[in-house]
């Protein structure tokens, strides 16, 4: 299955108008394990809502062709050294952002989850790279 940037794009604008949409998300990825929710026990939400935001407009727009410089930066501050952000709580990342993506984008689909996943993987892939 081969990335889309732009299906992508406009799947995320639909979704996150609805300011839940980021509420949900975190509710879901929380919900995935123990140890996630304890990194986010002492955690401003509504900022962190932002930075999520923020952070799939950043893996969106390097699909697109953005230079890495972004997703190099979020590589670094998830780090081993930094934050600490193991790469195995990527693919619940995935799984939390598609479980909200179904509740919010009337158009999602089991193909449309594939072309994201698709989309996000080389950016999630450098994130993760860079961990050691």
């Amino acid at each position: 299955m081969m990335g889309n940037p732009d299906i992508v794009f406009q799947s995320y604008g639909r979704s996150c108008n609805n300011p839940a949409f980021f509420e949900d998300f975190y509710t879901i990825f929380m919900g995935k394990s123990a140890d996630i929710r304890a990194m986010f026990a002492n955690t401003n939400m509504e900022s962190q809502r932002g930075l999520l935001r923020g952070g799939i407009m950043w893996l969106v727009m390097h699909a697109r062709g953005m230079s890495d410089s972004k997703i190099r930066a979020l590589g670094e501050s998830h780090s081993k050294a930094k934050m600490n952000i193991h790469p195995s709580y990527y693919s619940l990342w995935l799984d939390a952002l598609m479980e909200t993506l179904y509740r919010h984008d009337p158009q999602f689909s089991p193909t449309l989850e594939q072309t994201w996943r698709a989309t996000l993987k080389p950016s999630i892939d450098v994130i993760t790279s860079m961990y050691d």
